[in-house]
């Protein structure tokens, strides 16, 4: 017995020798073959505790729901209701506190969202595992591992905890959660004196969360719980704190300069009310808090949460689904984006591409596992001899294989693969050469294998050919000439010579620069008489075949994708667990790279390159390959250190991290696990590179639209403004044309739905050719204000009082505005008017505000029809609070006779007419800019 049961491994279950042997394994974590005895078990339990995930401590969701009614405009809008209930205007207190009350349910119901990656990553272990105690397998629960526990694996299983192998046969393991990686790798038991690995990349290691695809093994535990690698993605993702988006950031800017001009503005006209009216202090004080609630945007903030969930449906339709509303404009500020290779930029299906031959090569047509296409010379006259050498190698390729083409269910179903995407890829080439994988393997049964270990770099199998035995084997091109001692050439044999060794070589490295990934192809004939109790018995000698080359495809759409980026001005950076030459012939393919020499950083670079060293390689055209979670998410945050605002694609585990950390954590929707789900604030239901680039231009969209919708609503401010500002200078002889409640009744009800209608403008041609918005820039400029305040503003202004006194002047009152009576039903006709004024006006507003610069005509008068949809529930609206007695109370207005509404729709156009007169003038100006800047050349 190895081992003394009393005392207990190093407190470190990190530390690992891997080039240890297995009974120094044994002796380093205090255990033995027959595995530990229940005592020494439990009082391991005590030492490094349960074998489970530490979950974090969540903020409390009554914190989160408060948050959304305790923000500075949430607590404005609650002491506005406070002051009308102490100005005995209760309808106005009620109201403004539903908005704030709908507003707050709304949002919390929007991002509400528990932190399920934790509990996503949980579910990823098992329950059960099979070890060793007492010299006898048994079942317990996974959580009761403990370091120096041996675990039995078999085909299927998860893997419980870290391990170091002590035995292993055929063993594979599926390690996609934590590298990404979809093709299993091949594990063994021997001791590996190579340390120029990531801890991840130990053929010789096992690791919890991963599973076995085939084969079995016997692993000593060496980490558990938050000590293994598993635990340390889940550490790294629990310890990152979401932060404020650019949107949510600069609501709180706007916010505040709202809060700020507005209160100034209530207490300026407070102070004139007392000094220049014989207005009572009370009545100044409800003034002063009407010309507040007239510049406080009240609709804003619901118009914005309705606009970007507007923007998320539209990405929806796009294979974009958001989990978090802010993040919708968020991507629209993107200026890097992170992506994955692998089923992100490329199809997720390695695809046979080239068949180099002695004498003669082969383009293989056809992308992915569907076996439809053709292999073609790619010289014009060929010798037939030259292919049976083409059906040999397929032949060889395919029985040399353990993976099975699965054909579809239906016809609209994809045909997919159980096994090595390498050997399926093979397979496919074969079939679409004819060669069928069944009836070769009737004819030639496999009796043998000699799998593929990471020492020989290749596996070969035996089959039986009538009396005798023939061995196909496949492996890295100069692993396999190295056991080559001949070649096949119009099925004749030649012996090998350094000339042909030499073209083989150079053919190799021709198809590796072109990023495919290369196999080689031999066979040998065996007699009777030979004696196989291992491979090296009959690896020797063989007879060289041919050389398959493969890579898994970009995607068609995705160069269009990357072409957008670089119009846009936003920065693609590939962080790839796949080589470097890979990428970079991937990067390349599909213009993601442009110069001759960019960076191939590895995650070994990175491990030796400090913060400084890595901002500078940043600058210019970067790979990131062979690289880890802590990487990854160590370039983004080095990345947003310098004021980047990053996209992180992921799919696996170990992106989790980097999802989170990241401005916009995007993850698979296909391929990727719940973890990364959970931790994204994105899923691309189409893994598709291009869908982040649509994603990105609706997400463009919808902040330009919340610049127009915002300058829409801040135009009725202005006649909301004014009639207080005639009231207070004409001493109050003026009555007040719009009071609280008409004004409330503009900003909550009639300007709402044109509002939204605005947030769902489809993005402007050209809206990725300018770069991502400088996050300096704020929604509310001085270009916005100007236009709002001093130009669109008093010409609604004019509409809105010119209204209010027809009514007057058309009852008798012509020519007197200082002898108007502010009571009665004369005057609440006259503010139904007002009312109806800003209405009718803000139908030319909302349609001149649909494009920045370009003519309404450019846009499509009518293409888009919720603006018109918009409108006509304004006007409905109005009919309602005019007509309708409870509204009429509640409001204060009074009906007018019908043919009033051809006045009022006669100022309807002066909006749109205005505009339309100032973006032709802007045009010129640009072209004018444009013709001197050429020298007058067009």
């Amino acid at each position: 017995m190895i081992g003394d049961p009393n005392v207990r491994p190093s407190d470190d279950q990190s530390e690992l020798n891997y080039s240890s042997s297995i009974s120094e394994i044994f002796t380093q974590f205090e255990t033995r073959s027959s595995g530990l005895t229940g005592d020494e078990s439990a009082r391991r339990v005590q030492k490094y505790g349960k074998n489970s995930l530490i979950k974090p401590r969540k903020k409390s969701i009554y914190i989160r729901f408060l948050a959304n009614f305790t923000h500075l405009m949430a607590i404005l809008l609650w002491v506005g209701g406070i002051v009308a209930f102490i100005a005995h205007m209760p309808q106005l207190g009620i109201a403004v506190w539903m908005v704030n009350l709908i507003n707050g349910l709304f949002s919390f119901w929007q991002e509400f969202r528990a932190e399920k990656a934790a509990d996503a990553l949980v579910q990823l272990l098992p329950l059960h595992v099979r070890v060793i105690r007492d010299g006898i397998t048994k079942n317990i629960e996974a959580e009761d591992l403990v370091p120096g526990d041996i675990m039995v694996l078999s085909e299927g299983d998860h893997i419980s905890a870290d391990g170091r192998l002590i035995e292993a046969s055929e063993l594979r393991i599926d390690q996609s959660t934590l590298t990404g990686e979809s093709h299993p790798v091949k594990k063994v038991a021997d001791p590996w004196y190579d340390s120029g690995f990531s801890k991840i990349e130990y053929p010789n290691l096992v690791f919890a969360g991963t599973s076995v695809a085939s084969g079995t093994g016997l692993a000593v535990v060496i980490a558990t719980g938050m000590n293994t690698e598993f635990g340390k993605v889940a550490d790294l993702t629990q310890g990152i704190e979401e932060e404020k988006s650019p949107l949510q950031q600069e609501m709180v800017h706007v916010t505040r300069m709202v809060t700020i001009v507005a209160v100034s503005i209530g207490i300026l006209f407070f102070f004139m009310l007392i000094t220049l009216t014989s207005v009572t202090l009370a009545s100044s004080f409800i003034f002063a808090l009407g010309m507040i609630v007239a510049f406080v945007p009240e609709g804003l903030l619901p118009t914005v949460t309705l606009a970007l969930a507007r923007g998320s449906q539209r990405m929806a339709k796009r294979n974009a689904l958001i989990k978090r509303l802010s993040a919708v404009e968020t991507l629209g500020c993107t200026s890097v984006i992170c992506t994955d290779k692998t089923g992100t930029l490329t199809q997720n299906e390695m695809t046979v591409q080239k068949i180099w031959i002695p004498g003669a090569s082969f383009s293989v047509s056809g992308v992915g596992y569907n076996p439809e296409g053709t292999i073609t010379p790619d010289e014009v006259n060929i010798d037939s001899g030259l292919l049976e050498d083409l059906h040999r190698l397929c032949v060889a390729g395919s029985l040399c294989s353990n993976a099975r083409l699965i054909p579809p269910d239906h016809e609209t179903d994809p045909w997919t693969i159980l096994g090595d995407p390498t050997e399926a890829a093979i397979l496919v080439a074969s079939e679409k050469l004819g060669v069928h994988y069944e009836e070769e393997n009737s004819q030639y049964p496999r009796i043998r294998e000699f799998p593929f270990d990471s020492r020989r770099k290749l596996m070969s199998t035996l089959h039986l050919k009538n009396s005798d035995q023939i061995l196909y084997l496949k492996g890295a091109p100069k692993s396999v000439l190295d056991l080559t001692s001949s070649f096949m050439k119009n099925s004749r044999l030649y012996p090998i010579s350094e000339d042909i060794r030499s073209e083989i070589i150079t053919v190799n490295d021709f198809f590796a620069e072109q990023g495919l990934r290369v196999l080689a192809i031999a066979m040998k004939e065996i007699t009777d008489d030979d004696q196989i109790e291992n491979s090296e018995d009959v690896e020797h000698n063989l007879i060289f075949l041919g050389l398959i080359a493969m890579m898994d495809p970009p995607r068609s759409e995705v160069s269009e994708a990357v072409k957008k980026c670089h119009h846009a001005q936003i920065r693609i950076i590939m962080i790839t667990g796949d080589y470097g030459l890979t990428a970079k012939s991937i990067a390349r393919k599909i213009g993601i790279i442009t110069t001759d020499n960019p960076h191939i950083i590895t995650g070994a670079d990175l491990d030796q390159m400090n913060d400084e060293e890595l901002k500078r390689h940043l600058t210019g055209e970067v790979i990131f390959a062979r690289v880890s979670p802590e990487h990854k998410l160590k370039v983004v945050e080095i990345l947003r250190e310098t004021g980047q605002i990053v996209a992180v694609t992921g799919d696996g585990v170990n992106d989790a991290p980097a999802l989170k950390k990241a401005d916009i954590g995007v993850a698979m929707g296909i391929t990727g696990t719940d973890v990364a789900k959970e931790a994204a604030d994105m899923i691309l239901t189409d893994d598709n590179f291009a869908s982040i680039v649509n994603a990105i231009e609706e997400g463009r969209a919808v902040y330009s639209n919340i610049k127009k919708f915002t300058g829409y609503i801040f135009t009725s401010n202005t006649p909301e403004a004014v009639p207080f500002i005639l009231f207070a200078f004409s001493k109050a002889r003026i009555p007040l044309a719009l009071d609280v409640m008409p004004i409330l009744s503009i900003d909550l009800g009639t300007d709402l739905v044109p509002a939204l209608a605005l947030g769902s403008e489809p993005p402007e041609p050209g809206i990725m050719d300018k770069p991502p918005r400088n996050l300096k820039e704020h929604v509310i400029t001085r270009s916005l204000l100007l236009r709002s305040y001093l130009w669109l503003g008093p010409i609604q202004s004019l509409a809105v009082m010119s209204a209010f006194f027809y009514q007057y002047w058309t009852n008798g009152y012509w020519g007197k505005i200082f002898d108007l009576p502010a009571e009665g039903p004369l005057y609440h006709s006259a503010v139904g008017m007002a009312l109806a004024a800003v209405v009718t006006t803000q139908i030319g507003n909302v349609l001149a505000h649909r494009t920045e610069r370009s003519s309404i005509r450019a846009a499509g008068l009518f293409s888009n029809k919720m603006v018109w949809l918009g409108i006509a529930s304004e006007l409905v609206i109005i009919l309602i609070i005019l007509y309708v007695p409870f509204f009429q109370t509640i409001i204060g207005t009074a009906p007018f006779p019908a043919q009033n509404w051809i006045f009022l729709f006669a100022w309807a156009p002066a909006l749109l007419i205005a505009e339309e007169f100032r973006k032709g003038i802007m045009r010129m100006i640009e072209r004018h800019k444009i013709s001197s800047s050429s020298g007058g050349i067009s």
